[in-house]
């Protein structure tokens, strides 16, 4: 673990330095579009497409099943990236996930999809994690906020572009296409790196202390503990909205995917328009606490008004959707640049605790959403989260902020 004072302490001193993408970053800004646009294409119609198969509460419990492999699998990914060198892992997961999205294109039973969803979950994660490691090593502290921002940028452009595609995709052909177009966008990321991994190949010596070692130090350090439950809460929103929101809109509100293709790529523009100033202000002025508070606040105003909000009028979800990943686009600018500050690429367990909040969540979003669902109508799971999120600031106003 490095020590988080200098790294503090450099950041306030180069906070002047001038900023200037390499093509190495530029590599893996491309790379990440691809792979993002080919992960996000499916996410919007998962539950939809399970629910072919079974039930609502079913579908839960899928996604609990496939995050708690992907969880498993994080944890022990450290041990493959020490030892195998980093183009062949990258190639290996980027071939895993072209075959198991063509296999998910042909589920036609429950165990299919539920092993599809499985594949699916688990080799996105890994190859997040992946580029991760790639961009941290190209990364000056300095910088760390606006390097972030600008790959989340790209990350969130293929995230925006994904919903309307995938209404188009499923209007005019049927659910299972539109795990096979993904497939098909990730062979020219798999090309694209081919050509260009020996611009991105950077030895690095990855430090020995362990994911349980390196989980005791998050525990004790008030900083890394809060900017983990920040991402936590991160993902239990994405865990919620993602599986619940399309179920809700689509099957109780009746909105056509005609008319969510569009409204879901719109609320994703705050990713797009947000985060590289929110970046730029929090490396120069702000540091990333106060962006995070107002964040959190907005983030649970908007999970309040999905419980209090039922009329069917689609300029209103609009608005709602719109409202909510303004404040998940500040969380998200703002949890990645703290984080990255506080730590180096050789810091691999750390970064994979960091990375298995999204598995740990979609375990526990879940699971909570089978409990609730059972006793409540499905708006009270929104009403259960705000008050979460609401809570989670506690974890935050403790933290000292990098300005």
């Amino acid at each position: 673990m490095p020590k988080k004072t200098e790294k503090k302490e450099s950041t306030i001193k180069n906070k002047d330095k001038k900023f200037n993408l390499n093509k190495s970053l530029v590599i893996l800004y491309i790379l990440c579009f691809f792979i993002a646009l080919a992960s996000a294409l499916p996410t919007y119609i998962n539950s939809n497409f399970l629910s072919s198969f079974v039930s609502l509460q079913t579908i839960s419990i899928f996604f609990v099943i496939a995050n708690l492999f992907s969880f498993f699998l994080i944890l022990t990914f450290p041990k493959i990236i020490k030892t195998v060198k980093d183009s062949t892992v990258f190639k290996a997961l980027l071939v895993v996930y072209i075959l198991s999205l063509f296999f998910f294109s042909t589920a036609t039973s429950a165990w299919q999809s539920l092993l599809g969803l499985i594949f699916f979950v688990v080799f996105s994660s890994l190859l997040f994690i992946k580029l991760d490691l790639y961009l941290e090593k190209f990364t000056d502290n300095f910088s760390t906020g606006r390097v972030r921002t600008i790959y989340f940028t790209f990350y969130n452009l293929g995230l925006f572009l994904a919903p309307s595609i995938s209404g188009l995709l499923v209007d005019n052909y049927n659910y299972s296409f539109v795990y096979w177009v993904a497939g098909l966008i990730v062979i020219p990321a798999l090309i694209f790196f081919s050509i260009n991994e020996n611009f991105i190949e950077k030895k690095i010596e990855y430090k020995k202390e362990g994911v349980i070692k390196e989980f005791k130090k998050m525990i004790k350090n008030k900083d890394l503990r809060g900017v983990f439950v920040i991402a936590f809460i991160l993902q239990l929103f994405y865990s919620t909205v993602v599986v619940y929101i399309p179920v809700y809109l689509h099957q109780y509100l009746g909105f056509g995917w005609e008319a969510l293709g569009p409204i879901f790529s719109l609320m994703l523009l705050p990713f797009i328009l947000i985060e590289i100033p929110a970046g730029n202000l929090a490396d120069k002025y702000f540091g990333e606490k106060e962006m995070l508070i107002i964040g959190l606040v907005i983030m649970s105003i908007s999970l309040f008004l999905f419980y209090y909000v039922s009329v069917s009028i689609l300029w209103i979800w609009a608005i709602i959707l719109f409202l909510s990943r303004i404040g998940a686009a500040l969380i998200e600018a703002m949890r990645e640049s703290y984080f990255f500050k506080l730590v180096d690429a050789e810091d691999i367990d750390m970064i994979n605790i960091f990375r298995v909040t999204r598995p740990l969540a979609f375990i526990l979003g879940p699971a909570a959403g089978i409990l609730i669902l059972a006793f409540l109508p499905l708006p009270y799971l929104f009403l259960f989260m705000a008050a979460i999120v609401l809570l989670s600031l506690t974890f935050v106003l403790p933290m000292k902020d990098t300005k």
